[in-house]
């Protein structure tokens, strides 16, 4: 056990000192420089003041300065709306395979005769499709486009790219299956076998190396928070997924710190940057104006780096692991609310101060109300990471609540507003059924709502029955079933908000009219 926490506490320290090299590069190079005119340059000449998204502005403010003119699109164009359109496909089969799980959960005598729909294997499919085939490839497909547009310069190497996307592919299809049929690894987000991990490690440096490259040969000086947060979570991932799913390096206790560091750090160092990443950039480009103070921005990504890596050892509260472990992670948790506080302070009052945009364009509201829900998931977070909270909360819906405040609300609702705001620009069309844009939206908010209350509140009743001993277990088992149900009422109501995303991108792709550029 020491060998181990010694050799992740190793791990951080080198991590660290190359962060600390990182920061000092920076700071030599005026990168982090935190004016005005570096909260800019996401800005082409012209540009600044003039809000930009097509599709829903309702005609009154078009699109006029898009970087496809300078050729910064189209090498990465294919690339970007493959990953984009294959990762809609994961969403929506990773939602079926949810929506079964939770339905599950109060109907378990449904479909028990197939082996691929019981709780344990459809809920880890959900699970694996969201996270590595939604969440990872969206997101990909967000910083891809993105980065090109930042540095204003073209996707290098963007055939490695797209092989990169279609190993990525290959590997989370071929883990999703092995889990159906009962093929895992049994830790959970580590559930695909470690065999075809190494499809998913190939397809991840083959899409990460095109936007390193893109980096190092930008055509700005400055590089934009937007570019910190997408290259750091391309950079911090693929430790996190190397150490965690080496095979026999880690048994009992040890995998079960391990299995937590890594699970904890998917969120809060991969997903995170991307959501994050993608707000910083969509928030001030749509409506035209830099974030409300662009040196709080640094300090958030800073603070992130700084605190989120050792958060995840809270789930081990009054398990078998050294006490100044999890003591550890409680201060991170709680340290977290500065890097969310400078988060929030920015991006909030750019929308607040300009709330005609939040109005009328619905990408905006999808990425704003994202990271609302981002400031929200993390105050939860480290409140339940104090142990005071965590005795009642720990082992309840109330955890999976969370959960789905931060990787739904948070992360795949920002990414709905990138791909709103991202589809027009790499077809050159606007939306041919813009109203169900809207729906899209009310059908997740109000669906979240009811998934998000009823796991919370029938979360915390259930953690305050399991610490009465007088309460027998079989109780509290029928006392949840209401909220259960309430679980699957929301869920439903999300997954046909997918399926309005889905047919609305089939159309725009089947349809011939174009708009204007």
């Amino acid at each position: 056990m020491n060998e181990t926490l010694g050799f992740l506490l190793a791990v951080s320290f080198i991590v660290s000192l190359t962060a600390l090299g990182a920061l000092i590069w920076s700071i030599v190079t005026r990168q982090i420089s935190a004016g005005k005119a570096q909260a800019s340059t996401i800005f082409l000449e012209g540009e600044a003041g003039k809000p930009d998204d097509p599709s829903s502005f309702d005609g009154k403010h078009e699109h006029q300065f898009d970087a496809l003119r300078a050729g910064v699109d189209a090498p990465g164009r294919r690339v970007v709306l493959v990953l984009a359109v294959a990762s809609i496909i994961f969403l929506i089969i990773g939602s079926l395979f949810g929506v079964v799980a939770s339905l599950k959960l109060h109907l378990p005598d449904w479909l028990a005769n197939i082996a691929f729909t019981t709780f344990g294997r459809a809920r880890t499919v959900h699970l694996n499709l969201v996270a590595y085939g939604w969440l990872s490839t969206a997101g990909i497909a967000m910083a891809l486009w993105i980065l090109p547009r930042m540095f204003r310069t073209p996707l290098q190497r963007p055939a490695m790219a797209m092989a990169g996307g279609i190993f990525w592919a290959v590997g989370v299809t071929a883990g999703a299956t092995a889990i159906a049929m009962g093929w895992s690894d049994g830790l959970e987000w580590l559930e695909i076998p470690w065999q075809i991990d190494i499809i998913l490690a190939i397809g991840g440096l083959f899409l990460a190396w095109p936007a390193i490259e893109t980096a190092r040969k930008r055509n700005v000086q400055h590089i934009y928070v937007t570019g910190w947060y997408f290259l750091a979570g391309l950079a911090w991932f693929p430790i996190l997924f190397f150490i965690s799913n080496v095979p026999g390096l880690h048994s009992g206790v040890e995998q079960a710190t391990t299995n937590w560091w890594f699970a904890h750090n998917v969120l809060g160092l991969w997903l995170t940057p991307l959501g994050v990443g993608t707000a910083y950039y969509l928030i001030p480009k749509i409506i035209g104006k830099p974030i409300y103070s662009y040196s709080v921005s640094l300090l958030g990504f800073w603070g992130l780096a700084l605190f989120y890596s050792q958060v995840g050892i809270h789930h081990l509260i009054g398990g078998p692991v050294p006490t100044w472990v999890v003591t550890l992670s409680v201060v991170h948790s709680v340290m977290m609310f500065i890097p969310v506080i400078a988060v929030a302070i920015n991006q909030h009052i750019t929308v607040a101060q300009n709330f005609w945009a939040f109005k009328e364009s619905m990408a905006l509201r999808f990425v704003s109300t994202g990271a609302l829900m981002y400031t929200a998931a993390s105050f939860q977070g480290s409140l339940e990471a104090v142990r005071s909270v965590n005795s009642i909360t720990h082992f309840t819906h109330y955890t999976i609540g969370h959960a789905h405040l931060g990787a739904y609300a948070f992360v795949s609702v920002v990414l709905f507003g990138g791909f709103y705001y991202l589809f027009p620009h790499l077809t050159g069309k606007k939306w041919p059924y813009p109203r169900l844009i809207s729906l899209h939206y009310w059908l997740t908010v109000v669906g979240f709502l009811i998934y998000f209350l009823s796991l919370t509140v029938g979360g915390f009743f259930q953690g305050i029955s399991l610490l009465d001993a007088k309460t027998s277990f079989a109780q509290i088992t029928k006392d949840i079933l209401p909220y259960l149900e309430g679980r699957s009422l929301g869920g439903v109501l999300m997954t046909l908000g997918h399926f309005i995303l889905a047919f609305n991108v089939v159309a725009l792709l089947i349809s011939k009219q174009r708009g204007e550029a």
